[in-house]
This record gives C-alpha cells, sequence and structure tokens, in this order.
C-alpha cells in the first residue's frame, strides 16, 4: 500500500530530515504503509505569513503528488504561539486545497527543542556528550542549536550535518513531551489515517 505526502517546509535541514521523520512514525505504525514523499518545497518564514505565499506553496505540493495525497507543512515558531499561527495557516491552505487532507505544525521556537527534549537517547551520537540530560522544559531553550553545540565534544552543532542523524535516531515517544512535537506526532498519523481511510474506500467501492 503506497501513499504519497508533499511536504513544504523552512530551513535547509527541514527538507532532509522531514521525510525521515514521517516514515519513521509511519513505519513505528503502520509498516505495511510505503511512504513516498517527493523533495520538500523550501519556503522561508516570512514568506509563508504572507498572503499568497502559503497558497502557492500549497499548490506547488499538491502539483508534486498529482493531487492525490496529503500535504504536511512544517514550520519554526519563532516568538509566535505555535498553536495560533498553525491554525491560521491551515486554515489558509485547505481554501487553497480543501480536497486533500493538510497538516500544519509548527516547533515551539526551533525543530531542535525536539531534540533536547529526548536527548538521552541520543547520548553519543554525533559527538554529543554520553552523559547529556534533556532539560526539565526543553520548549523554553531560546537557542536549542546553541544548546547542542555546548553538549558536543568534538564540533559546534551543523543543521545540514547533524540534524538528519539526529532525526533517524531521537525517541519519538520521549520527543512527545515537547508539546509541540506532541502535535507534530499526532498530526502525521492524522494524515496517516486519513490516507489509509481513502485507499481501503476505493477498494471497495
Amino acid at each position: 500500500m503506497t501513499v504519497q505526502i508533499s511536504c513544504i517546509v523552512e530551513g535547509y535541514g527541514e527538507v532532509e530530515v522531514v521525510p525521515i521523520l514521517v516514515r519513521r512514525i509511519a513505519e513505528s505504525l503502520y509498516p505495511e504503509l510505503e511512504i513516498k514523499t517527493p523533495r520538500p518545497i523550501r519556503v522561508s518564514r516570512d514568506k509563508v505569513v504572507k498572503e499568497g505565499e502559503l497558497e502557492r506553496g500549497v499548490e506547488f505540493a499538491a502539483r508534486r503528488i498529482r493531487g492525490k495525497g496529503a500535504i504536511f507543512i512544517l514550520l519554526d515558531s519563532d516568538d509566535d504561539c505555535p498553536a495560533h499561527l498553525a491554525s491560521i495557516l491551515r486554515r489558509r491552505a485547505l481554501k487553497t486545497h480543501g480536497d486533500l487532507p493538510i497538516a500544519v505544525v509548527l516547533a515551539k521556537h526551533e525543530y531542535e527543542s525536539w531534540f533536547l527534549a529526548a536527548a538521552q537517547s541520543l547520548r553519543g551520537l554525533r559527538g554529543l556528550k554520553d552523559n547529556i540530560q534533556s532539560p526539565e522544559n526543553p520548549e523554553t531553550v531560546r537557542d536549542a542549536k546553541g544548546w547542542l553545540s555546548r553538549q558536543m565534544e568534538d564540533h559546534s552543532y551543523r543543521e545540514t550535518l547533524d540534524q538528519p542523524k539526529l532525526t533517524a535516531r531521537f525517541d519519538l515517544d520521549e520527543a512527545r513531551r515537547a508539546d509541540s512535537f506532541d502535535m507534530c506526532y499526532r498530526d502525521i498519523v492524522f494524515l496517516l489515517d486519513e490516507l489509509r481511510t481513502s485507499i481501503k474506500m476505493t477498494h471497495d467501492a
């Protein structure tokens, strides 16, 4: 059973890591699914919040999957409330393509805060210290990249090199104690369930 999820992301690192994250969650729940993710579309956060820019990205994402599949949008919240801005952007995206399942997730401050929530599962990986401990409130850390750099013994954190490796290994259950990752996890499951239901209905018709 093959499903397609077209992604829109903000950073260069997320272009590589979001397909990894989607596949990890799918494999843990629905190993029978084959997930196809065309190369994510990168749209800067400054652009995506402007009227018309998100809509163009959604149109492009829909064309990537030929109008069949789902769309997943992942951004950093920076100083905005993740849930509030995600709700606004999802409404705009659905106005553009209400015929497709769409999820919009904003990581609290930045994607790397999810690594902080599951820091113990990353001990010894990519130069991280063997005794690394997760901060008590990982999503309150304003510079998660800097925090990771301070926990590395042989280099500073490099998004395009370290992010994919850490994404492939961080403990998904531990990371869910970060509210924005819990939302991310649940929204990806929502998309997968919608796609599985659609395929079942097509087969039963």
